[in-house]
């Protein structure tokens, strides 16, 4: 091994010793103990080969668990992508200060998941301000976080909301790529701003467009916090997501075999889920002349 080999690994070392501590070795760790079954208090552990993964297969929470992160997929992902795409073309629209305007959108990306949520749960409570407004002035009454339609609305736009600054830098890098030359042309022959957006700025944004989709699609597969704190789940498990049911299995049911096993399934459905949808935006921009 010459000197450039060590000194190269010398400077990769950090990061391999940290991705071997704290992913390799629990991943390896999650394997062994989805084959078992284990109450974390226990000093016996009982081997049960793939009877947590059958069980888990069998579960009607599991399936239920299956289909609510889907839907969070289904509504989060389309909000994420609408409002970082509004963020970006307005600070891109902006004569000076983007930088400034960029922050102030960029900041809810910084807080704390936890706070926000109580913040939210505060601002939506029976006698809190919105509520209060709603049923003085509006006649409303309205259960945001107890009706099962708006529980999960609720949760995915504050989620949409902490994420979309982060987005839209992403968004804006984009734009900045796309040669003003184009847009003075089709000004030239005059095409409308839409459609020049969806003919012009949409197609050119794909790189940075398919960043932002499949970083979206990754965080609808993990959200945890922000039901644990809203709704812990419910109402009658409509925000139940895999990470809350992993949770609850491993640490509420103390079933950490079986925990770890739905959580090795949940992890091959998610990877196989962004694998799809990799390929089908990657097909849509082989059509838009990206290979």
């Amino acid at each position: 091994m010459n000197k450039n080999t060590k000194l190269g690994w010398s400077f990769t070392s950090p990061y391999l010793i940290f991705t071997a501590i704290f992913f390799l070795l629990p991943l390896f760790w999650s394997f062994w103990l989805a084959l078992t079954s284990w109450n974390m208090i226990s000093p016996t552990v009982e081997f049960v080969g793939f009877q947590n993964f059958i069980d888990a297969a069998k579960s009607p929470a599991i399936r239920s668990a299956f289909v609510v992160t889907y839907k969070f997929l289904i509504i989060f992902v389309p909000m994420a992508l609408i409002m970082s795409m509004g963020i970006a073309l307005l600070v891109n629209s902006l004569p000076k200060l983007k930088g400034l305007y960029m922050v102030a959108f960029f900041l809810p990306y910084l807080s704390s998941g936890v706070v926000t949520s109580l913040i939210v749960k505060g601002l939506l409570s029976y006698n809190g301000p919105f509520n209060t407004f709603l049923r003085t002035k509006m006649g409303w009454d309205i259960d945001w976080l107890g009706n099962p339609h708006t529980a999960i609305v609720i949760v995915s736009l504050m989620i949409a909301w902490k994420m979309s600054g982060y987005y839209a830098l992403i968004l804006i890098s984009g734009l900045g790529n796309i040669n003003k030359e184009v847009y003075e042309a089709a000004a030239i022959d005059g095409v409308s701003p839409w459609t020049s957006f969806w003919k012009i700025t949409f197609p050119m944004l794909y790189p940075a467009f398919f960043t932002v989709t499949v970083l979206a699609v990754g965080i609808s597969f993990g959200i945890f916090t922000e039901v644990y704190q809203l709704t812990g789940g419910g109402p009658n498990f409509a925000t139940n997501t895999w990470q809350m049911e992993i949770y609850n299995q491993a640490f509420v049911n103390l079933k950490s075999g079986y925990a770890s096993a739905v959580a090795l399934m949940a992890s091959v459905v998610t990877f196989a889920s962004i694998g799809v949808i990799r390929k089908l935006l990657e097909k849509w921009g082989e059509k838009n002349g990206w290979s």
